[in-house]
């Protein structure tokens, strides 16, 4: 009998284009090997080219669904994305602090590619106030940085500075995500018993309109690496080269900004299949 999958949960909001959110994580999860299950805490009108409504999941709908996960499965790893309002914020924090799950990443979601306020103010505090110290790394883009520091983030020191205000504020570990800039560099910022130690991961900027929810791909990749026993400083470096093969490997999806192509692999050895079919006696 093989061995059972690592199970990674995906709590975040639903996008219909299948992009980003939970049914992105879903995919990303299976394309690592691991076993993928969901709490979704919105529900969204969005394609390719927009997000045109936010409804949030009730609170209580969620905290049910996280603790019949939790009774039933071990959980290997956990990616916070979407929260959508501080109700849900709240119940994802009380669900952490209760069950002291493992290997937590936390993606601080705040607006979509387009705009859209996809958090409220509240869940902004219960996210800068709960969650940072909860998780095992927190992802943020630069301008997410921005937002949970009150600083400007726009290059490796600016980088380097939120990072170390975010340990400040709680976090365990960090990852600041550097794709908006001209050259695509993230910084690992993690605590040890010498103090805080940071590390640059520079690679070339893709040219690329498929680029729609690389943070969540990121993220959740970073999730089932350390789910599979790995390193955080191996985990950030494999799930980077998995975004950029992802990119690398989309094909063109709606008219708007595509997604990255999350189960590449999956196509990949089909192709190897197709070409070099077994012979026939």
């Amino acid at each position: 009998m093989s061995l059972a999958p690592p199970v990674v949960l995906t709590i975040a909001g639903f996008d219909p284009c299948s992009g980003a959110g939970v049914t992105a994580d879903i995919k990303t999860i299976a394309a690592h090997g691991c076993y993928g299950v969901a709490c979704i805490t919105a529900l969204t009108v969005q394609s390719t080219a927009a997000v045109r409504r936010v409804e949030v999941v009730d609170a209580k709908l969620v905290a049910e669904t996280l603790a019949e996960l939790a009774s039933d499965l071990e959980i290997a790893a956990l990616h916070v994305g979407m929260l959508g309002s501080g109700k849900v914020a709240r119940a994802v924090a009380d669900f952490l602090a209760a069950h002291k799950m493992p290997n937590v990443v936390l993606d601080p979601i705040l607006k979509s590619s387009s705009g859209t306020d996809l958090v409220d103010a509240a869940g902004v505090r219960v996210l800068i106030e709960e969650l940072i110290p909860l998780a095992a790394v927190v992802t943020p883009n630069i301008d997410e940085a921005s937002v949970l520091t009150g600083l400007p983030v726009t290059d490796p020191e600016q980088m380097r500075a939120a990072a170390r205000k975010l340990h400040e504020m709680g976090a365990a570990a960090v990852v600041v995500t550097g794709g908006h800039l001209d050259k695509a560099i993230d910084l690992l910022s993690f605590t040890t018993k010498r103090g805080v130690e940071q590390e640059l991961f520079k690679s070339a900027r893709l040219r690329s309109n498929s680029t729609h929810g690389t943070g969540c791909a990121f993220a959740t990749s970073v999730a089932c690496h350390l789910a599979m026993g790995r390193g955080l400083p191996e985990a950030v470096l494999l799930a980077k080269a998995y975004v950029a093969a992802a990119i690398s490997n989309a094909h063109p999806v709606g008219h708007g900004i595509g997604p990255v192509h999350h189960l590449y692999r999956m196509h990949q050895q089909r192709r190897v299949i197709a070409a070099d079919p077994e012979p026939v006696n």
